[in-house]
């Protein structure tokens, strides 16, 4: 059934499906475990029980994302053993040691001190529960920190030699680690964890905004997730120039796939906004684009000549039709992300964020944006590496087990039919969970004897009004 699909296409695919499904969880959780401090923070900051029953209400969430981040990633784990035994032989004493210090720092970390967070509110009291959940925020982002050190050492390798044996040897740690685009691409994914989060959150609020559920409740929600669009999109949009600049300076074959320049510009480059990548003629057929822009971006010169893939030989190029659409839609969702913070500002000022309806049905839809712009930009970063696995050293074709098509073909057939039932499964719980935000207190316990006392209802009354409204 395999027999006429190449064993390393087939690899490359399974170990596409399984990061693909692993990176929505940890790019939730990232985030989400610094929103959840936040909350905790507010909480004991204005002793305003809002903040806590949403702490209560992501947390659960978190722990569902959380636990099937950590289930998927397990898997990957074995592919280096299964289908790619040689990029792990050879790239093992760098690689290895990156990720074992994940584990080590990070994961212990997390695993430490997520038991209380989940179960200890009552048992440690809040400002020892609020330092648990710091140190699980802390740990998520120690993991992005590591993984991608790894991942970007093989974007941009440096600080090794290569023994006899053809393997890496670590020759300066600090190279390996704090290689030239760890900076650019750790800042992007924790940006984009970030914005992923904001956006979710932003969802389940203004669904609950529409549905008038629990309007204070949902309020909180949606507007700290709006103050999260509005300042973190930009900062995201100028670090990924930054990131770009990089890439232009250390894999200019990957920008020139994203820009869709196969020839080169002697006196400055066009823009191309959109149009169809033709790989047998190597031209971009139906373009649309701005004159000397993609110049004026990558070189600050409207003149500046910008070389293509011309310049470099046939077998080095990678597949430009993938990088350049995945390229555009992370791009527009991030643009997309602007104008709802923007969008949300200018409501705000008008005192009408909690009434547009438009905006709301708009946030709802951009809920997952933030998860296909992740996707998006890995696609980007990782098919603009090939045809290497660590770039300029060691070619994907060179790095693969002695298997077979048939045996990686049916173990990927497994990965999606068991991915989908298992993932699909904790998705839709999620989605379940979110759509199940508490009601708010009764106004008359709002204003009633119980805020005259300076006590703030909390969730027993929350219990109170809902069996009430029941009833």
């Amino acid at each position: 059934m395999f027999e006429a699909f190449d064993a390393t296409v087939l690899a490359r695919i399974q170990f596409a499906f399984t990061v693909s499904f692993h990176i929505i969880f940890p790019a939730f959780s990232i985030g989400l475990a610094s929103y959840l401090t936040v909350l905790e923070a507010l909480w004991l900051w204005k002793k305003d029980e809002v903040y806590l029953e949403l702490f209560n209400f992501w947390k659960t969430i978190f722990a569902v994302a959380f636990g099937m981040g950590v289930v998927s990633g397990i898997v990957m784990s074995y592919q280096f053993g299964t289908n790619w035994s040689v990029f792990s032989d050879k790239a093992g004493p760098v690689i290895g040691p990156l990720m074992g210090y994940e584990v080590l720092t990070a994961f212990f970390l997390e695993a430490g001190f997520l038991g209380i967070m989940l179960f200890g509110m009552n048992r440690v009291g809040p400002r020892l529960h609020f330092l648990a959940t710091a140190m699980v925020a802390l740990g998520t982002l120690i993991s992005a920190t590591w993984i991608l050190a790894a991942n970007s050492w093989m974007q941009t390798p440096a600080g090794f030699s290569i023994n006899e044996a053809g393997q890496f040897i670590p020759a300066d740690w600090s190279a390996i680690i704090f290689n030239p685009s760890f900076p650019y691409r750790l800042t992007h994914m924790v940006l984009a964890a970030y914005l992923t989060t904001a956006f979710v959150v932003g969802a389940c609020g203004a669904w609950h905004l529409l549905r008038k559920t629990a309007p204070r409740r949902a309020h909180t929600m949606f507007s700290m997730a709006m103050w999260m669009a509005a300042i973190v999109a930009p900062i995201q949009i100028f670090a990924g120039d930054l990131h770009g600049l990089n890439t232009l300076e250390h894999q200019p074959a990957k920008v020139m796939a994203m820009e869709g320049h196969y020839q080169s510009h002697e006196g400055g480059a066009p823009l191309i906004l959109f149009g169809v990548p033709n790989p047998a003629e190597k031209r971009i057929e139906y373009a649309v684009e701005i004159p000397k822009l993609s110049s004026l971006i990558l070189k600050h010169d409207l003149n500046a000549p910008l070389a293509g893939l011309d310049t470099i030989p046939d077998e080095l190029h990678p597949p430009v039709s993938i990088i350049f659409w995945s390229f555009r839609v992370m791009v527009a969702i991030g643009f997309a992300m602007l104008g709802i913070g923007i969008w949300s500002l200018w409501c705000r000022y008008r005192r009408t964020l909690d009434t547009n309806a438009w905006l709301h049905r708009t946030a709802v839809l951009m809920g997952p944006a933030g998860f296909v712009a992740v996707l998006s930009g890995w696609i980007t970063t990782e098919v603009g590496r090939q045809p290497y696995t660590i770039y300029g050293q060691l070619l994907t074709a060179n790095s693969i087990s002695p298997i077979e098509a048939p045996a990686v073909g049916f173990s990927l057939v497994a990965f999606i039919i068991v991915y989908f039932l298992v993932f699909g499964a904790g998705t839709f719980y999620i989605l379940r969970l979110m759509g199940r935000l508490p009601r708010d207190p009764m106004p008359e316990l709002e204003e009633g004897p119980l805020r005259t006392a300076g006590i703030t209802p909390g969730p027993a009354h929350t219990k109170l009004h809902g069996d009430h409204h029941d009833l």
